[in-house]
């Protein structure tokens, strides 16, 4: 993305190296939990300051009083637990005996963190200087800043690490993360200003955290936003926990298997954002053959795609909109009656858009993929009536490598996909096709392509730029330079012959 990345990359080249031989999936948890501590200790250091000064609102406070922090939304710190008195002992053999200490602490005096902070750090396989040498080096992030931008600066340190761990863990690491740049595509798109936001596949808490950005970058009011999750990795839960406590956001996340215990049984969301495991088989789908969420078809056992798309439909509030990202084949897929369902769901006009997306843009997978939009009521007065009408997006030529083996979207990309999705859904958006980009199809046109949503099918191909250089003459200037290399080619086949024949060797 266009932000710039610098200190977080120095710090992530740091933290790595101290890795040593220990698995990318457990560091995490040793070097997230210790930028969690030092984040709740600077937001209490920064209020424990306040009220041992005790000037204007904080006169007569007690510093040492757990329900002061409470009032404020900030975690109280026991004396033992705090950075300074960690750090001063980072190069001692108890520390990982004292950090596990400060854990513990800080979770009883807290409710909310109850069984939320890693308690890894006394294991005698940690190497304890290196463990040293990290409280030193995430003791440095934010140490020259006051308050606010500290605490912003340690939640991005966080939400990069989250990333950097994602790719270091490969396959498994995309089960905790989605890409950045998608995330901020999925929420630029829907816009979600104020209501219930959902995700039934929450992983570390990306959608969450990013939907929060969009309401302060638009002067909204977080308060605005109720967020309900739920997560079937009790580790990946936890990653969630720290990450939204990071921000200050309360949000109601649950841990079990959405199909089979769904713990927002009531609940019907504004906004659906959701990155659930593509193709996965063992979803336990032969124990829901008779579920009411299969409002337009029985997905099949082996493959849990038009599952979690009719779970999401069934969340969905009578105005609300999802965004779900999902593998590419979930377009054009008709075995075990996934073509039939998706024929039910787009004549019932709850899909909105398409977006096809680059390759390489997620860690764990080349598995291509696409973004799902649906909408309960395209008819809704807030935007224009679409019911006739899906709108296909192939962004697939867009994104810029980061390295050697990924893509992402810039913020101009996004700020494209989302204009253009924008443009059609609202009011006198000014929408037009574009050749090779975006079309706006009919229900109609869909139907004459056997209910196929893959957007290639509909975009065509981009229109040719004219250079205003007649054909004639470009045939002429063409046939010109071919001559030319040929005639070069001969002079050189000459010359090697040459060469051979003068050492004996001639044919």
């Amino acid at each position: 993305m266009a932000e710039n990345n610098e200190l977080e990359r120095t710090l992530w080249a740091a933290a790595d190296k101290m890795r040593s031989n220990m698995d990318a999936a457990e560091y995490k948890h040793v070097v997230l939990g210790l930028i969690f501590l030092k984040y709740i200790s600077d937001a209490f250091n920064d209020l424990h300051q306040k009220l041992k000064d005790g000037t204007g609102e904080f006169e007569g406070a007690d510093p040492e009083d757990a329900d002061e922090y409470l009032s404020h939304n900030i975690f109280f710190v026991p004396e033992r637990a705090r950075w300074q008195y960690l750090q001063d002992r980072a190069k001692q053999p108890e520390i990982g005996k004292w950090i596990d200490d400060a854990m513990d602490a800080i979770e009883r005096i807290n409710p909310p963190l109850k069984n939320v902070l890693p308690k890894i750090y006394a294991d005698p396989e940690l190497n304890k200087q290196r463990l040293g040498e990290l409280i030193d080096l995430i003791g440095t992030i934010g140490f020259s800043q006051d308050g606010h931008k500290a605490k912003d600066l340690l939640g991005r340190v966080y939400e990069y690490f989250l990333g950097q761990f994602a790719d270091a863990e490969g396959k498994k690491g995309g089960q905790f993360w989605t890409p950045s740049s998608i995330v901020k595509l999925l929420v630029e798109m829907l816009e979600p200003y104020n209501g219930r936001v959902y995700d039934g596949c929450s992983g570390s808490g990306g959608m969450f955290v990013q939907s929060e950005k969009f309401v302060l970058n638009h002067q909204g009011n977080i308060k605005d936003l109720s967020i309900f999750g739920q997560e079937s990795n009790p580790t990946t839960l936890r990653l969630a926990r720290m990450n939204l406590a990071i921000r200050g956001i309360d949000a109601q996340l649950e841990l079990g298997d959405t199909f089979l215990n769904d713990r927002h049984p009531d609940l019907k969301a504004d906004f659906i954002l959701a990155n659930p495991p593509f193709n996965i088989s063992d979803w336990s789908g032969e124990q829901l053959r008779d579920d009411a969420r299969w409002k337009y078809g029985v997905p099949p056992t082996g493959n849990a795609n038009y599952a979690w798309l009719q779970h999401f439909i069934h969340k969905l509030s009578p105005s609300g909109t999802a965004g779900i990202v999902l593998a590419n084949g979930s377009m054009n897929s008709n075995s075990g009656g996934e073509g039939e369902i998706r024929k039910n769901m787009i004549e019932a006009g709850l899909v909105d858009c398409m977006v096809a997306l680059p390759a390489q843009l997620f860690y764990n997978t080349m598995i291509p993929a696409c973004l799902w939009f649906l909408a309960r009521n395209k008819t809704n007065h807030k935007f224009r009536n679409r019911s006739n009408e899906i709108l296909f997006i192939d962004a697939r030529k867009l994104g810029g490598m980061i390295n050697r083996r990924n893509k992402e979207f810039t913020d101009e990309d996004i700020a494209l996909i989302a204009g253009t999705y924008h443009s059609w859904r609202n009011k006198n958006g000014g929408y037009e096709d574009k050749a090779g980009f975006c079309k706006a199809a009919t229900i109609e046109e869909v139907k004459n392509n056997n209910y196929v949503l893959m957007p290639g099918r509909y975009v065509g191909t981009e229109e040719e730029i004219d250079d205003g250089i007649p054909f004639d003459d470009k045939m002429k200037a063409l046939t010109t330079k071919l001559a030319e290399q040929f005639d070069k080619g001969r002079e050189l086949e000459t010359a090697i012959r040459e060469k051979l024949k003068g050492i004996g060797y001639e044919f």
